[in-house]
């Protein structure tokens, strides 16, 4: 209650402090960054199956990353003094990093291509001959995507548009959709959430043929979150991040039969 009209935190952090025996090795920076490696992909898939918004994961993936650096008694700088927290934590954060964009090898080539262009223009208009080049190298065609409504041929001669959430036919049935992707139901989501909420988004989600895998889904809304973040467009950011805070609510309303075996719901 006492937060309305006032700012309040969404979340908030926990520390959870254990003895470290007195016989914990000691690491270089290298064998730090090769523990980061190995555990974090599967702590954040983990977070991002949970409840966690995509605006607090790096903030939640600080956890299992300080537990790594925290199990040593000391973690070597390359000057062989003992690295810092801050030290620390600016890795865990490149490691992150590197984590989110690797996930992008697991999607479709038509969602791979609009990631990378939406990475360098947003829904902004960009040339031709770059998104040419672009979708050639991920095995993707921009007519078949102008057809798929990915992106806009039209318009500016010689200029290719990602199609926003908020552009897209409010009539598409995913259930007729022979091209489907993810990027496709992660938009489409988007602009159901954002236009008549959680009910209509499950719904939706409803008709996504079970081939469309939703925890790839998640991953990509998280995803896009992210780097329009990076990229300081503010107001899209705020739209995938209401869709990956929803992603549970909008997935139990989808119903069990829907949803056995492609994902594990573990909200409240």
């Amino acid at each position: 209650m006492i937060s309305l009209g006032t700012n309040a935190l969404a979340s908030s952090i926990v520390l959870a402090l254990r003895p470290r025996p007195d016989s914990a090795a000691r690491t270089a920076r290298r064998g730090f960054v090769a523990a980061l490696k190995a555990e974090l992909p599967t702590a954040l898939r983990e977070l991002q199956q949970g409840a966690i918004a995509p605006v607090d994961l790096p903030q939640a993936a600080i956890g299992p990353g300080m537990a790594v650096f925290s199990r040593y008694s000391a973690v070597l700088s390359d000057d062989g003094t003992p690295m810092g927290v801050r030290a620390a934590l600016s890795l865990i954060n490149e490691v992150l990093d590197e984590v989110l964009s690797e996930q992008e090898g697991d999607f479709d080539p038509d969602t791979r291509f609009a990631l990378a262009w939406f990475r360098q223009h947003g829904f902004d208009s960009g040339d031709f001959g770059d998104a040419d080049n672009l979708a050639r190298a991920r095995n993707a065609s921009l007519e078949h995507l102008d057809r798929a409504g990915i992106l806009s041929l039209r318009g500016t001669r010689g200029k290719v548009t990602l199609l926003a959430p908020s552009s897209l036919d409010p009539e598409w049935n995913p259930a007729a959709d022979r091209s489907i992707s993810a990027w496709e139901v992660v938009m489409h989501l988007a602009r159901a959430l954002t236009e008549n909420g959680v009910v209509a988004a499950s719904a939706l989600l409803t008709r996504v043929p079970e081939s469309i895998d939703r925890d790839l889904c998640k991953e990509l809304a998280f995803l896009l979150f992210a780097l329009a973040g990076d990229a300081k467009r503010t107001k899209v950011a705020v739209e995938f991040n209401a869709l990956g805070t929803a992603w549970n609510d909008i997935v139990a309303g989808v119903g069990p039969s829907a949803e056995q075996g492609t994902f594990d719901y573990t909200g409240d």
